[in-house]
């Protein structure tokens, strides 16, 4: 369900032989959306309504349009789908101008959660401002709420998961009982999705900062503007534009530089030819058991070979991600097979290592005791990974967003505008966060030893030395980073 609101006369400016609203309707049949309520004043004489019910003969697709007399009526009606909907509700401004990818990337995303398009650029009446951190929008803006270390805009586009429809229904009450007493300052009738968004993110419901990199999402103030703002959008190249943002930021420093650099090269090929996720994940565990069967030989041409081998897994691990990104083709099935697959190939290849070391007259008897070694360290640095995402995520759904204290009354947000206690742990995390840059960023992903890193460090050294060489380097390296990501987890734990 997408509700659209059309209370200005801007959803009418023309728009490629037809209106803003018109155009933003088609473009949301495209993701696909079948459902869109279109919330008007009650004057239907504008262009863009004629537009959205020439669209009835597209498949499935069904539009209605309820007239409100002001701010409060509007709020009201949020909350109303919101207590009637049974999927995920998206509200838009009717004078959104945007890339369809751009409203891809939080209406089409998989996950159906909660999330606002964020993009950069000085905020402005049409561009409220937001603070945002590791994708997740801390603090949001209006004319009457704001906001604190401002560090993007928000561009008129909100969807709100069926997790939190209940609170979205609040809030919107909240905010309606505030306009409608006049608590709202210059809260105006343009500003439904920004008072929502500053409302839900004030409740403490999680919400997802979409970016959109290079493309365009905007809202206009009138025909000039929206004349430039259609013209910018021929500017940018869509298709690649959704290619780079298929390519997972924040990998570390050898999958960046060594695997990404490339592999998206081979993500439209896969999709041209059929190719799903899981299909590449099979390719990619097949490389990685003919190299661990290379590795069992154990002289130097077949290390070589099993070398290059893991690599190229490797690489379609990477690309499996990419695929499924590209085609928006997730499920839990490809989740799990992606995860549990890392492990499968890692524990194969270290079992082929050592047949291979083994296999020589010259191999001590002690291979295996460290190719066990290294599979107790990984199982362990896995556990404690996976263990602390879930207790981060079972913290998250203990702060039920139903019992928390929040006032929609305040101009200033008190809970998520006010700066952490300057305690030990705080300071090491703002000194962190400060060598967020440069050399310093990719030390510390490499110091972690990611799967990209582990790879690396593998090939490399079965590759110019043998397999005792790789197990001494791994345990070495992984217990180092085990240990640093414990003091990590520990630090982030007091602060």
């Amino acid at each position: 369900m997408v509700v659209v609101f059309a209370t200005t006369p801007l959803a009418g400016l023309a728009c490629a032989g037809g209106s803003l609203l018109g155009r933003l309707t088609r473009q949301l049949i495209l993701l696909p959306v079948r459902d869109v309520h279109v919330v008007t004043r009650g004057d239907d004489s504008f262009r863009g309504l004629d537009d959205v019910a020439g669209l009835d003969g597209a498949a499935e697709f069904r539009h209605t349009v309820t007239a409100s007399d002001g701010l409060a009526e509007d709020l009201r009606i949020v909350a109303r789908v919101a207590r009637s909907s049974t999927s995920a509700v998206a509200v838009l401004s009717g004078d959104v101008v945007a890339h369809t990818e751009a409203l891809a990337a939080l209406l089409e995303h998989p996950s159906r959660g909660t999330g606002a398009i964020v993009g950069n650029g000085e905020a402005g009446p049409l561009r409220p401002p937001v603070r945002t951190e590791s994708s997740t929008v801390l603090s949001a803006g209006n004319s009457f709420h704001q906001v604190e270390w401002a560090n993007g805009t928000f561009r008129g586009v909100l969807q709100v998961g069926e997790a939190h429809l209940g609170s979205l229904a609040d809030v919107a009450d909240e905010l309606a009982r505030l306009a409608q007493s006049r608590q709202l300052g210059r809260a105006g009738d343009t500003e439904v999705a920004d008072l929502l968004l500053a409302g839900l993110v004030r409740a403490g419901v999680p919400v997802r900062a979409a970016a959109i990199g290079p493309l365009h999402c905007e809202r206009v103030a009138g025909q000039i503007a929206a004349d430039a703002a259609v013209q910018r959008l021929a500017e940018v190249d869509e298709q690649a534009a959704r290619l780079d943002a298929a390519i997972k930021t924040g990998d570390g420093f050898f999958a960046t530089y060594c695997v990404s650099s490339w592999s998206r090269h081979l993500v439209r090929p896969a999709a041209r030819l059929s190719l799903t996720p899981n299909a590449v994940t099979g390719i990619s565990i097949g490389l990685a058991a003919i190299a661990a069967v290379w590795f069992s030989e154990g002289d130097r041409l077949a290390q070589i070979i099993g070398a290059l081998a893991l690599y190229l897994s490797f690489v379609l691990d990477c690309v499996d991600g990419q695929l499924a990104r590209y085609t928006r083709t997730f499920s839990p099935l490809g989740n799990w097979l992606d995860a549990i697959s890392d492990r499968v190939k890692e524990y194969v290849v270290y079992a082929g290592l050592a047949v291979g070391y083994a296999a020589a007259p010259e191999g001590p008897r002690g291979i295996w005791t460290l190719a066990v070694a290294v599979m107790i360290l990984q199982t362990v640095r896995h556990l404690v990974d996976f263990s602390y995402s879930g207790s981060v995520a079972d913290a998250a759904k203990a702060a039920d967003p139903a019992e928390r204290e929040y006032s929609l009354a305040d101009a200033w947000d008190t809970v998520q505008g006010t700066r952490p206690p300057a305690t030990g742990a705080a300071s090491v995390l703002a000194l962190s966060r400060r060598l967020d840059s440069g050399a310093a960023y990719w030390l510390k992903k490499i110091i972690v030893l990611p799967i990209g890193e582990r790879m690396a460090l593998i090939a490399v050294t079965a590759a110019l030395f043998d397999a005792r060489v790789t197990f001494l380097a791994l345990l070495t390296w992984g217990g180092g980073a085990l240990l640093y990501t414990l003091a990590g987890r520990i630090a982030r734990s007091f602060a």
